[in-house]
């Protein structure tokens, strides 16, 4: 099995269980509060206070346009605290429309990946506000006024995101969320009809709005649906920015987000011919919902309208999404071939300065640029004072990270099926290669040597293979440990037989943590499969288990020994300082990332965190870990941690 095959596979269990739970409607009241505290988990919603509770928005107005049937509002607001959202309100003029009367049914339109936002899609908001809506649209924290990030994993290598559990779909959805609070606090707006909409980006964040906040009565997703199976098999995900998903812990698919706004009134259009979201996904992921609705006695509140165009709006999709609202937020029925449709002719556009909210830039405190950086809150390191508080604590992390880091791992691993495939006497050893069932269509590959000398059941350590690495680089690493041990040289996924090239690390890295892993968690099942293997291995005493990895590898070592409870010494040579650092733009190189474990601990606690297994570093140690070594001096023996400038000085107890 090829890595890209395996992540498919992956996809498709993801897509195929999706909804499946929910067998009849009794299970889907009772399952659905579980799973609205999942999806707030993973979208960094899970500490959001109620609206009563929220900060002040500080609304400021800074102009307003008028204009015979509507006026515009220029304005910003605090999504949080000095993080300003720019947007356009969009009011009917009642004077002009007999069938306007405040309060208005409100419509929040979000803005997909054009540039100029407000002014890209203000035909939208104004068509809105002729058919007598207030209509508040407000741009992403990307290409509004005040720029910030969106592409951090796609374009800078900030994989680290990962690691954070941060996506800038979470700061989409709360300033979205936020721009509904700004409606629901307006007296000209009816804060129990509101609805959302927007296309491309925009079409994602509608999901994300509509099925975190049930505020919203009514939903129109456009150029934003997909099932993951799609994503990753069709790679599709290689053509979108990272707001398009979220930190997927719990192996979700975007009809689970569904499940979250059913049974309110959900409109799903796009066109049949969209590069990024294929219409086979968009027609399975409607099917699903539909049968969910049905369940629900809802069938007539989802609907599908596709289109043959691109990625983008048609007359039939826009039309559509006005007759939709009116009907759900005004109880009016109006066809769509009666709405009317938006009027972008060149007279009827206001100008970028129009419109701007803005007008002499950016206010210097502004948090958009950074807010990437300042949201995130990293996990305080335990206290820890005696070996009761280190137990607890590790009980604790453990438990945290197999639920939010390594919840991909197999349920139920294969039998481990290990075979010797050839042997071997070199010099004064003798060994033998064999291979392992690591996952299910994984054969793992080790290579075992065994000094003459040696007799009897013999401890064993577990040198970890690095992608790219020259040939012999981990097999001559591992043989100058001058121990007295079976010495193993493990490939794990992305390794020897089963390297990938690297030009594919960019794809991967972001294609495996929409499924809910990463390539070094995957390498950390691995390796805890091979510590099974050998285990077993005649010859080798199964309480005698150590392991040794250099650079990237270092990483997967720690989290194994962590999970694995028992292994006795841990040899590292060059190990990252932390998890929470960028890496290569283009994807390539070491890849640490793991999902939301920066939440949870990092490197220098984890390692702390293996008291009383001996540590050895060779060479240069990070500063960091500084606290793992404070703690082991606090706990004292049998623990012990060690630094030597080369491995041959090093001397096992």
């Amino acid at each position: 099995m090829t890595i890209r095959e395996y992540l498919s596979h992956e996809a498709r269990l993801i897509t195929d269980r999706a909804l499946t739970d929910f067998t009849d409607a009794d299970a889907w009241r009772r399952l659905i509060p579980e799973r609205r505290a999942q999806y707030r988990e993973m979208m960094g919603l899970a500490d959001l206070p109620p609206s009563s509770e929220r900060p002040k928005l500080n609304v400021q107005v800074t102009g307003i346009v008028e204009r015979p049937r509507y006026r515009i509002e220029k304005l910003y607001y605090e999504s949080l605290p000095e993080l300003y959202v720019t947007a356009n309100l969009y009011l009917p003029n009642s004077n002009e429309n007999a069938t306007a009367r405040p309060p208005f049914a409100g419509v929040l339109y979000v803005c997909g990946h054009a540039e100029s936002q407000k002014v890209h899609y203000q035909a939208h908001p104004r068509r809105f506000a002729e058919l007598g809506f207030a209509c508040l649209i407000v741009e992403t924290v990307e290409l509004g006024e005040v720029r910030g990030h969106h592409h951090g994993c796609y374009r800078h290598g900030w994989h680290h995101w990962i690691s954070q559990g941060y996506s800038p779909a979470s700061i989409e959805a709360i300033n979205g969320i936020r721009g509904l609070d700004l409606l629901c606090q307006r007296p000209d707006v009816d804060a129990g009809h509101l609805g959302v909409t927007g296309i491309s980006g925009g079409g994602a964040v509608t999901w994300w709005i509509a099925a975190a906040d049930e505020r919203v009565h009514v939903a129109a997703p456009v150029c934003g649906t997909s099932t993951l199976a799609s994503y990753i098999t069709d790679r599709t995900i290689d053509g979108h920015c990272d707001c398009m998903w979220f930190n997927n812990s719990y192996r979700w698919d975007l009809a689970d987000v569904g499940a979250l706004i059913a049974p309110r009134p959900l409109l799903i259009a796009s066109g049949d011919r969209d590069p990024i979201f294929t219409i086979a996904s968009i027609r399975e992921t409607h099917s699903k919902l539909e049968r969910l609705y049905s369940t629900l006695a809802a069938a007539d509140c989802v609907k599908l309208i596709a289109t043959q165009t691109g990625h983008a709006y048609h007359e039939r999709s826009r039309t559509g999404i006005f007759s939709w609202f009116a009907r759900h937020l005004q109880g009016r029925d109006i066809p769509p071939g009666q709405i009317g449709d938006i009027d972008d002719s060149p007279e009827k556009q206001e100008s970028q300065e129009t419109l701007r909210v803005f007008p002499s830039g950016p206010l210097p405190e502004d948090r958009t640029p950074r807010i990437h950086e300042e949201i995130f809150v990293p996990a305080s390191p335990p206290e820890i004072n005696s070996i009761d508080d280190l137990r607890q604590a590790r009980d604790r992390i453990v438990a945290n990270l197999k639920r939010r880091t390594f919840g991909a791992f197999p349920t139920e691993a294969p039998a481990i099926e290990t075979a010797i495939e050839t042997e071997f006497t070199e010099g004064n050893s003798t060994g033998f290669r064999f291979a392992f069932t690591s996952e299910a269509g994984w054969r793992l590959h080790c290579v075992a040597r065994r000094h003459k000398t040696i007799t009897g059941p013999a401890p064993a350590i577990l040198a970890l293979a690095a992608p790219d690495e020259a040939r012999g680089t981990t097999d001559r690493f591992v043989g100058q440990i001058p121990a007295p041990w079976i010495k193993v040289v493990v490939e794990s996924r992305g390794t020897g037989d089963t390297a990938w090239g690297q030009e594919l690390q960019w794809h991967l890295r972001r294609a495996a943590a929409w499924t809910g892993r990463t390539i070094a968690s995957m390498r950390v099942w691995d390796t805890l499969r091979a510590i099974d293997a050998v285990q077993a291995l005649p010859g080798v005493d199964p309480d005698q288990i150590s392991l040794a990895a250099q650079g990237e590898m270092a990483v997967v070592a720690l989290y194994a020994a962590l999970l694995n409870g028992n292994v006795k010494t841990l040899i590292l040579e060059s190990p990252p300082a932390t998890q929470n650092a960028a890496s290569r733009p283009d994807g390539r190189g070491e890849a640490i990332e793991m999902l939301n474990c920066l939440t949870i601990t990092d490197l220098p606690q984890v390692a702390g965190l293996l008291h009383p297994a001996n540590i050895v570093f060779i060479g240069d140690r990070p500063q960091t870990y500084a606290w793992a070594d404070a703690i082991y001096r606090k706990l004292g023996a049998p623990g012990t941690i060690q630094t030597v400038s080369d491995v041959k000085e090093w001397q096992p107890a």
